[in-house]
């Protein structure tokens, strides 16, 4: 149970607001200035991005694919989490999106890792817990492989948060909102610079009363972050940030097949709730990320960073689990009526930990007619995971119709913690981007990766050792056509981190060995007019392919066999059709199959939870004559997916439907007195489709099914 009622946490974020600089101030020097509302629209379209290279470069000239989510589009949209964010994406897609979990997510039809795939400012953080969008500037994502930029990551890609940091002009904005079934949510940021630059502060909180569209996941959650820089001289900037964030919520289990023959359930409600026995537990999440970074500029065209992360997370797991169905023998699976069997999943104390360090050494130069921008480095990652393993105690059985409820059930101790994985990382890298004419730029890049990595039992007996390194080369071609229209190519090699078995397969929570990926890309960008970028790319992605094995004793094995090909085309755009007029639009087509395997059920097949088309159009419009009113829509459609947990089911070739979701949202600026607060409305699944938004394979394999209609309301206050 969190330290703070919500009323107290409440108080904790005004006393934030108020306790500025400027509240402290005599009152004429902080009188505000006359607020002046305009027709004038803003663009809110990225042209940059730092996730592409190891610094900040335009879009245009990065030879890979990268959608950027702004903090203007995240507060037109009102953005409480990741998934709300890449959703305008159509290469992403949620990957066991669970209500009360983590935000977890697979680009280009491969699961991101969630220990090594999502980054904050460039270095590695835990992804198990929920990730705060209170603090972050804008989203970064790379998709396709990040063998360069990152050393080990699953195939798909790499999402990176960039925090927020202090601004020349002082920010003092407060945000409440209230959502479907009464959620009350509060943030606060607040934020400037001293007279004389030298210090920064960049102060965000926030506090939120959950109650779920789900029936019975309920939850509390508070955060806290803060950003500062320090100019040390006009050559040295030191920046710290830190953040906090403790969340406790009823997790919401997916649904199994009907039966042995394998059906997909129907008549299900989206609100329904299988983790709500009155001994339920919540999972409870403390996650803490410290940052630094001092940037020093050596002469006008050498420069040298060095930075540090360290990303904990300390969680308490718990869930009613519904899984299998012991009166027709299936491990996996409910009963043909919808039965099910139900067990006590729980653990308590567990602690992950990851330390990343990294320096860097950039400058430009020129040898005879060629320009250089050269980058050389060295990383390092630490890694610790303590954890026990699970209590897994039978309850009873229970129905997805028919809810049984014992409320008698003792819940039993919980098994003690250990240290059951070690990881060490050490990398080199070198990047030459070189600019052989006006028109034609070479991007050449290697990385030298060693790691160490062991596993060990809940005795503390080593059970998985491995010691390996490995060679990824980048090298891409940029052609400018013209100075806002580029084409380029690209071939680069990335490094799996390796899948762990599910839990309930013979070598549950095993991590397979790293191995390589390799990619090729071809793509073009057009900055069409200032306001206006279209982006295109096609590619081809190998690696090895993992998947569950049904075994002949009817038990379940993690193997490793055959290769994973994913061959797919993106499109993107976005622009504005006339002033008041804002369209954009992401079109992903894929196809994702298992070759070299020499299994009939698996050969050949569709990839599970992977759509061939997947399309987002989106657009803002601001009302004439009234230009403080702006109204958007967002519709996404998904073609259909196939359910493939193991191989046994995969044969059997199980489809999901597809699926069109309608969301709606309008914004009005009011001028209150001297202070600007932005109204703003949203309507989520207008029509209140259901539609199983996630087949996915991690733990076993579940349907999850979308959100229902949700509605929300929030007040923007900007003093």
């Amino acid at each position: 149970m969190s330290a703070f009622s919500f009323r107290q946490k409440f108080s904790v974020l005004a006393t934030a607001c108020a306790l500025t600089p400027a509240a402290f101030a005599d009152t004429d020097d902080t009188a505000l200035p006359e607020l002046i509302i305009t027709s004038a629209p803003t663009s809110s379209v990225a042209r940059s991005a730092s996730i592409g290279g190891f610094s900040e470069t335009s879009l245009l000239e990065t030879p890979a694919s990268i959608s950027v989510v702004t903090q203007e589009q995240m507060q037109d949209r009102s953005v409480r989490s990741a998934t709300d964010a890449v959703k305008w994406d159509a290469s992403v897609q949620n990957s066991y999106n669970a209500v009360g979990l983590a935000d977890w997510f697979a680009i280009r039809g491969f699961v991101l890792d969630q220990g090594a795939n999502y980054r904050k400012d460039g270095l590695v953080i835990l992804a198990q817990a929920m990730v705060p969008m209170e603090n972050k500037e804008r989203i970064e994502v790379l998709k396709g492989l990040a063998g360069l930029q990152a050393g080990i990551a699953s195939s798909g890609g790499v999402i990176n948060y960039v925090t927020k940091r202090p601004t020349d002009t002082p920010v003092r904005s407060a945000t409440f909102e209230v959502r479907e079934r009464g959620t009350v949510y509060g943030a606060v940021d607040v934020g400037g610079r001293s007279e004389d630059g030298v210090f920064g502060y960049r102060i965000n909180a926030a506090a939120e009363d959950i109650k779920s569209y789900i029936d019975g996941s309920t939850g509390n959650r508070n955060f806290i972050s803060g950003a500062f820089d320090f100019q040390l001289s006009p050559r040295a900037l030191l920046q710290v940030d830190l953040d906090y964030q403790h969340k406790s919520q009823l997790t919401v289990p997916g649904f199994q097949l009907l039966g042995p023959e394998q059906r997909i359930p129907t008549g299900i409600r989206a609100k329904q709730m299988l983790n709500d026995q009155s001994w339920s537990r919540p999972v409870v999440d403390d996650s803490y990320n410290l940052g630094l970074k001092f940037n020093y500029k050596l002469n006008e065209h050498w420069r040298t960073t060095l930075q540090a992360n360290n990303s904990t997370l300390h969680r308490d797991d718990a869930v009613t689990l519904p899984s299998g169905c012991q009166a027709q023998g299936l491990i996996v699976g409910y009963c043909s009526d919808g039965g099910y069997s139900m067990y006590d999943l729980r653990r308590k104390n567990d602690k992950r930990s990851i330390t990343t360090t990294q320096a860097l050494l950039q400058g430009s130069f020129t040898t005879g007619d060629i320009a250089h921008d050269l980058t050389t480095g060295v990383s390092t990652l630490n890694r610790r995971d303590h954890f026990a393993d699970y209590v897994f105690n039978y309850v009873g059985e229970s129905n997805i119709y028919d809810s049984v409820y014992y409320d008698n059930f003792a819940l039993t101790g919980v098994n003690p913690v250990h240290l059951r994985r070690k990881d060490e990382e050490r990398a080199i890298f070198v990047q030459d981007v070189m600019r052989l004419t006006e028109q034609l730029k070479l991007h050449a890049g290697i990385r030298y990766v060693q790691l160490k990595r062991d596993q060990f039992n809940s005795s503390g007996m080593m059970t998985r050792h491995t010691d390996d390194d490995f060679v990824l080369p980048n090298i891409a071609l940029l052609y400018n056509l013209q100075p806002a229209l580029a084409v380029y190519g690209a071939y680069s090699e990335g490094l799996e981190p390796g899948g762990e078995a599910p839990t309930g397969t013979t070598n549950a929570e095993v991590i397979m060995d790293p191995s390589k990926s390799r990619q090729i890309e071809l793509g073009v960008k057009a900055d069409i007019t200032p306001d206006i970028n279209l982006s295109a790319a096609i590619f081809q992605i190998k690696r090895r392919n993992e998947y569950v094995n049904d075994n002949a004793d009817s038990t379940q094995t993690y193997l490793v066999n055959g290769t994973q090909i994913n061959r797919g085309l993106e499109f993107a755009a976005r622009g504005r059709v006339t002033r008041d007029w804002m369209l954009g639009a992401s079109f992903t087509t894929l196809q994702a199959k298992a070759e070299g395997t020499g299994d009939e059920r698996i050969e050949g097949k569709r990839v599970g939870n992977v759509p061939k088309f997947k399309s987002a159009v989106y657009s803002e419009y601001i009302w004439p004559g009234l230009p403080t009113l702006k109204l958007n829509a967002t519709w996404i459609y998904s073609s259909s997916k196939i359910f493939a947990p193991s191989n046994e089911i995969a044969a059997l070739n199980k489809k999901v439907e597809g699926y069109h979701v309608l969301n709606l949202g309008a914004s009005y600026l009011a001028q209150l007195g001297n202070t600007a607060t932005t109204f703003r409305f949203g309507v989520d699944n207008v029509f209140n489709k259901f539609y199983w938004g996630d087949t996915s394979s991690a733990f076993g394999g579940y349907l999850i099914p979308g959100a229902p209609r949700v509605f929300r309301l929030s007040a923007q206050v900007d003093f």
